[in-house]
């Protein structure tokens, strides 16, 4: 196995417990707020900040239950399971192929969910929530880091050549820096959007 296999083999299964935790908070902490304001429609969440940083914007809004229930259910669910797959993997577990496929999948397709949601919210909801924000890294960085755990084993194979295997050794090289620069390009876009706003307000 790759030196920087061996490396993500032992920080994956904390990354996806210390992932899953900061996600099932925040996702608790948003069901709780959507209960409060199903509740009491006047109910303003402690992260109502200022017009632009403004939870129960987005926790009203149509986008905040996709399919006829609350988001952050889901999120109750899935980060729940990426915790037990953590636990599992310090009790011993060792998981086929397979599983790691489906959880890269899975942890993908959360990934376009959140990312589908970060777009709703700046460009048509104009608002943005701490928590969904907070999500939104810890989904990213986990699906950077298995999707790179599963090239480095082979559970995703890429193409045989020297350009993909100089194009992988490149990207764990630098794996922080792109992690770091995917982050920074979407702050760019979102302090773009709303310079009308932080722009006087610096």
């Amino acid at each position: 196995m790759p030196k920087v296999s061996r490396r993500l083999e032992k920080v994956i299964p904390y990354l996806l417990i210390i992932g899953g935790v900061i996600g099932t908070i925040c996702s608790f902490i948003i069901s709780l707020d959507k209960l409060k304001i199903a509740e009491n429609p006047a109910f303003q969440p402690n992260c109502n900040l200022n017009p632009i940083v403004s939870c129960g914007s987005v926790m009203r809004s149509a986008q905040g239950s996709v399919f006829g229930f609350p988001n952050p259910w889901i999120g109750l669910f899935g980060f729940a399971i990426l915790i037990t797959v953590g636990m599992s993997i310090l009790a011993g577990a060792k998981f086929k192929r397979w599983y790691w496929a489906t959880l890269n999948f899975f942890i993908g397709l959360g990934l376009v969910f959140a990312f589908w949601l970060l777009y709703e919210s700046v460009y048509s909801i104009h608002a943005l929530c701490p928590y969904c924000l907070t999500v939104d890294v810890v989904v990213i960085t986990l699906f950077w880091y298995v999707s790179l755990f599963n090239l480095q084993t082979g559970v995703i194979k890429l193409p045989k050549g020297k350009g993909w295997e100089k194009a992988l050794s490149f990207v764990c090289k630098h794996h922080i820096d792109l992690l770091v620069l995917w982050f920074l390009i979407i702050i760019f876009f979102v302090i773009k959007h709303f310079w009308y706003y932080f722009g006087r307000n610096f």
